[in-house]
């Protein structure tokens, strides 16, 4: 997996790919309109952030590169990518209870706040891409 160069692009599975984490200073995409819907790309060394039509999708500090996310009522799923540990936080249904794997391994259950964040840390090491899915419980 490599970074996104172009920022934020779609894929022919219909899931998006964003995110350069190898960038030194901030750079942003706006108004990619993507299956019906516009996305925001703010991305660099230390921070990733995606939102859709204005509202918070994912943030991952540090910067992080993401292939494949996948987003629908029940479900988030993405491969991620960096050069260090991530923090990624997630917007999903506030209260709600939710599964999570991480390259293939059972992470628990966590469930999401008032305001519908999730918040997981995912161990990378550079170039080698982590698979994590979110599953409502």
């Amino acid at each position: 997996m490599a970074v996104i160069s172009e920022l934020i692009r779609s894929e022919a599975d219909g899931t998006i790919s964003f995110g350069d984490y190898t960038l030194p200073e901030k750079k942003k995409l706006e108004d990619y309109k993507h299956d019906g819907d516009l996305y925001k790309v703010k991305t660099f060394s230390d921070i990733t952030k995606l939102e859709r039509n204005g509202m918070f999708v994912y943030e991952s500090v540090p910067g992080t590169a993401v292939e494949n996310f996948n987003c629908n009522a029940d479900a988030v799923s993405f491969t991620v990518e960096g050069k260090e540990d991530a923090m990624i936080t997630l917007e999903l249904e506030p209260e709600t209870d939710y599964a999570i794997t991480v390259g293939g391994t059972n992470a628990g259950q966590m469930k999401t706040n008032l305001g519908g964040k999730l918040n997981l840390s995912v161990e990378l090491d550079p170039g080698v891409a982590v698979l994590v899915e979110v599953k409502k419980v």
